[in-house]
């Protein structure tokens, strides 16, 4: 049975396709039971944010992936949820709208520290200091209760590129914390399909999933859907699976829902 809690749609601006598209190309590809989590809008005051859905989109949102469930409810099972960063001053409204809409789920995708606002992306971490913030912001989002999973965990190591003493002790705190709450980590096929086209680690990162291995961290895989064609592209998530498999790591396919 095949399984994806991470799927865009265009709201956010840098995915392509219609909502009924990618649902289509996850009944041509076998899936059971698929989720779209696009990028959470924030109430934000004075800042148009180009990477996420528009706060004033959010209903459109939930109400057309409902629709759409209800129409292929004899050929899929679909939910809707978000991916979001952990943004604590903007948690208890998140907390309201997604019990107002009955959102299905949140997963963490942490993108930004404490703000989006004049913030460097996540995958862009260079110093000690800014994967240490990434990694005290993702440890309190997965201890928050709000959270399904965690998407792309190790996406600091995208830009930190270096396995020392210091990323490892982040993936510990990270893994430790998935593991305390019993939240399971993301296996990122988007990630894992750029790292193969570039011919250089990036996420995945492999000592980060080692580590996770010998901690007995518990694993989901992502498609991270960006257009419909990726639910078409079978031969990654197998691999994603076997991968998973040779370092021993559970991996769970269905997730916890709100209701």
């Amino acid at each position: 049975m095949k399984f994806n809690y991470h799927t865009h749609t265009s709201r956010c601006f840098h995915a392509k396709g219609e909502d009924e598209e990618y649902i289509l190309a996850a009944i041509e590809a076998g899936f059971d039971e698929i989720g779209f989590a696009d990028h959470s809008p924030w109430p934000y005051k004075c800042y148009v944010s180009g990477m996420r859905m528009h706060e004033n989109d959010f209903e459109p949102y939930v109400k057309s992936i409902k629709a759409l469930a209800e129409k292929y409810k004899d050929k899929i099972s679909i939910k809707v949820g978000l991916e979001c960063e952990y943004f604590k001053e903007y948690i208890p409204w998140l907390k309201e709208k997604t019990k107002e809409l009955q959102v299905d789920y949140v997963i963490l995708g942490h993108h930004y520290c404490t703000h989006e606002i004049g913030a460097d992306y996540n995958g862009n971490l260079t110093t000690v200091d800014g994967i240490k913030k990434y990694t005290d912001e993702v440890v309190e989002g997965i201890r928050s209760g709000v959270y399904s999973y965690v998407c792309h965990p190790d996406l600091y190591m995208k830009g930190y590129g270096v396995w020392d003493e210091h990323a490892e002790e982040m993936a510990r705190r990270i893994i430790t914390a998935a593991n305390e709450t019993d939240i399971p980590l993301e296996y990122n096929l988007l990630g894992l399909s750029r790292s193969k086209n570039e011919g250089v680690p990036g996420y995945p990162y492999p000592d980060f999933w080692l580590l996770a291995s010998e901690m007995g961290a518990k694993a989901i895989i992502g498609v991270d859907a960006h257009q419909p064609d990726a639910y078409g592209n079978l031969e990654l998530f197998e691999e994603g699976r076997k991968n998973l498999s040779e370092l021993n790591i559970e991996t769970v396919d269905k997730i916890k829902f709100f209701r």
